[in-house]
Formats: structure tokens, sequence, C-alpha cells
């Protein structure tokens, strides 16, 4: 690459910079004064993320970032304590582990196949909880996390629109650029339907980050590998980790987090201070707004074929009653 070439797109990254920090400069403006937890929340970090979920659309992403303080404001997230979650974490269906992937990035282990509870709304509480003790125990370089999903012991009977629905929102409204990539571990084939059913509801930028990975998949080991350190990744994904996971061990390590929680939204908190402030796309998993605009216009035309044979079959499958809802969705 010769100097002129290196100049010029030091230059180009250089006014790249400088328009976002405006765009940021923006929100701020249209936001007017915060106190307390809001204005702890909106740091350039946070608002750069609502930004980059909405294309660096200052309209839209202060619209979703005010959605989401009013939200907060109401639901209290980062107050919710184990003992209020413990139920539904009985079983392991959702846990952070104690290690991190390669990047650094806090690891969520999902089994959908071990739900306990009918429940929507505990459902949803404890993976918000989850969501906000990830957030905590990220290093001061890293902004997102990884899930890994274990479809071991998945059948029908976990399928539940409803609950995706939900989860999607919560997820892509509220937190906004905290998925780095989703795993999905042998999921079963009935499941490849589920997913073009749900897909509709997920940004393109979510959608993205999720990838099937197969056992029996000859490149699967290689994707593995270059995430996780092989030896702390649980055996259940490839890994040579033969520890289980212990509701007890982990409900004791989680008490222990709780009482970190109030120091992080506690002014001049260095957990909240240190966030990493990403003004140029340098993420592997980001993509640049003119290829998301053309992601999002052939989401919005949708797979109509696909999604209609796809609903066919699980309609037949879980055997939809008269008002279009499943059986699973009747257990909440």
């Amino acid at each position: 690459m010769s100097v002129e070439s290196t100049a010029t797109n030091g230059s180009e990254k250089l006014s790249l910079v400088e328009e976002r920090k405006a765009k940021i400069n923006e929100v701020r403006a249209i936001l007017g004064p915060l106190s307390g937890k809001s204005a702890l929340y909106c740091l350039d970090a946070s608002i750069a993320r609502y930004l980059t979920a909405r294309n660096w659309n200052v309209k839209k992403a202060t619209k979703m970032l005010k959605e989401t303080l009013k939200w907060r404001s109401e639901y209290k997230p980062e107050e919710i304590c184990w003992d209020e979650v413990a139920a539904e974490a009985e079983t392991g269906k959702i846990y952070r582990t104690s290690y991190c992937d390669k990047h650094g990035r806090s690891i969520l282990v999902m089994r959908p196949g071990c739900q306990n509870t009918k429940s929507v709304k505990g459902q949803v509480k404890y993976l918000v909880y989850c969501m906000e003790n990830a957030i905590l125990n990220l290093p001061p370089s890293q902004e997102q996390m990884v899930w890994l999903i274990d479809f071991q012991g998945f059948n029908l009977s976990h399928l539940s629109v409803k609950v995706t629905k939900e989860t999607a929102h919560v997820l892509q409204e509220h937190y906004p650029e905290r998925l780095g990539v989703a795993i999905l571990y042998n999921p079963p084939k009935i499941f490849e339907s589920f997913w073009l059913v749900v897909r509709p509801f997920l940004e393109p930028k979510t959608y993205r980050k999720v990838k099937f990975v197969y056992s029996d998949n000859p490149n699967t080991k290689k994707i593995m590998e270059d995430l996780f350190n092989m030896d702390e990744l649980e055996s259940a994904f490839g890994g040579n980790n033969q520890v289980a996971f212990n509701i007890n061990d982990y409900g004791a390590r989680m008490k222990e987090e709780d009482k970190r929680m109030p120091l992080m939204w506690t002014p001049g908190s260095a957990s909240i201070s240190s966030e990493p402030f990403a003004l140029t796309d340098q993420n592997p998993n980001s993509s640049n707004s003119e290829s998301d605009s053309e992601l999002e216009k052939e989401h919005k035309k949708g797979d109509a074929n696909a999604v209609d044979s796809a609903c066919s079959s699980l309609e037949g499958s879980l055997h939809l009653n008269g008002n279009g809802s499943s059986a699973a969705d009747h257990q909440q």
C-alpha cells in the first residue's frame, strides 16, 4: 500500500470518527439533561450501540434509546437478584460460564431442552438477569457476549413462537449490539423450520450473527477451536471440560455477583466508565450501513413461501388449536 493510499485511508477514518462523534452529540442534545442511572447508562459507548443498531440514524436511535430508558426505569433489570429467578435456573437452562471466549466475551450457555417453567414473564425475567450479569462481567476491552445453545434433549414441546417473539423484542430493543455470536449446536431438523418462522421477527444484524454448528460436520471443530479454549469448553460442545452444571455452586456464585451490581451503577464506576468506545467498524461481526440496508429490504420482503411451508409443517407437528396458539404457548 502506498503512502498516499495510507494517508487517504487515515483521513477517511478520521472523518468517519468525527461524523459519528457528531451524531452521538446530536443524540445527547435531543435527550436533554439526564440524571441518576439514566445518565450512567447513556455513555458514549452506549449511545454508539444504539446508533449502530439503527445504522447511525440519529432520529431512529434516539427513539430506541428513549424507549430503553423508559423500560429500564420501570422494569429495573439491574435490581433483579438471584433469589427472584433461582427457580427458573434450577435445570441449568441458561447460565454464564466461568470462562470467556478467546476474545474475552462473556458466554451464556442456553439449553432449551431443559425448560422447566411455563411463565413467559418468568422466563424473560431470568434471561434479562443473565444478560445483566454477563454485561457486569465483561472486561474493559469488550462489550459483547457469546451464546452457546445446546439442543440436547430438545423436542417439539419446547417450541413457542410467543416466547421467542417476546425474547427477541427485549434483546433487540433494549440490548442492541450486545450479542457477538450465537452458536446453535446440533439443532434438530424441526428447528430449522421453526427458524424460518421466527427469523422475520429478528433484525438482519441479529440473525446474521447466528451460526448453525453440527458435531458431525468436519468444519465444526475448527469453528469452535477458533472461538474457544477447548480445555475450558464443555464436552457438550466438543470441548474437554467434563464439569457439569451444579445449581448450588452456581447459585452461590450468582449471590456473590449480585453484590457487585450496585457498584456498577455508582458514578465513576470502573465497570461503566471503561466500556470500549468503537467509532469505526473494527468488529468482525459488524457490517456497513449499505449492506445492512440491503439486508433490511430482503428481510422485509421475507421468504414468504418458505415461511408458509414452515408454518404448515409446524402447525401439523404442534397441533395448533383454533386461535392459532400452540400447546407450548398455552402452558405459559
